[in-house]
């Protein structure tokens, strides 16, 4: 499953790029964060319950930066593994200045395999959707955050 989409932060994008690149503002962002270990400025995992229709799925999630060339690219590789579910991810984002604003580009490809995998993509593509609007949403707000202590 490929999910894009365009976002702009009212920020400028060295903010921007600082927030995406911080292991601890990640961890906000991510819906179902239970816990996140920070391996070094490339690793982290996050222990996390995604929700699911009426329950969740406990995951521990391994993300690894595989590519980046600052301000304004970086790539993201992520795995998964859960009861009932494996993931995995590639994820990135192209950042360009737009008249003192940051327009962000972003681009997933999503694989789930396992019996939640199982369900289809025109189940989880929704839920997938709303995820994904829920981490846009809390990534503005760690944006601004930034911006405000700046």
């Amino acid at each position: 499953m490929n999910v894009s989409g365009d976002r702009t932060f009212d920020a400028p994008r060295d903010i921007v790029w600082r927030v995406l690149n911080d292991p601890a503002s990640m961890a906000k962002v991510m819906p179902g964060v239970e816990r996140f270990d920070i391996h070094d400025d490339k690793r982290w995992t996050a222990h996390v319950k995604i929700p699911l229709g009426l329950g969740g799925l406990k995951m521990k999630v391994d993300m690894e930066k595989v590519e980046e060339r600052e301000p304004e690219f970086a790539k993201m590789a992520i795995k998964g593994a859960g009861v009932g579910a494996m993931l995995n991810m590639e994820t990135s984002f192209d950042l360009r200045d737009a008249d003192g604003a940051c327009a962000m580009k972003w681009a997933a490809e999503v694989k789930i395999a396992g019996p939640v995998g199982s369900m289809g993509q025109r189940v989880l593509q929704p839920i997938v959707n709303q995820q994904v609007e829920q981490v846009l949403s809390a990534l503005d707000a760690q944006v601004q955050e930034a911006r405000r202590a700046e």
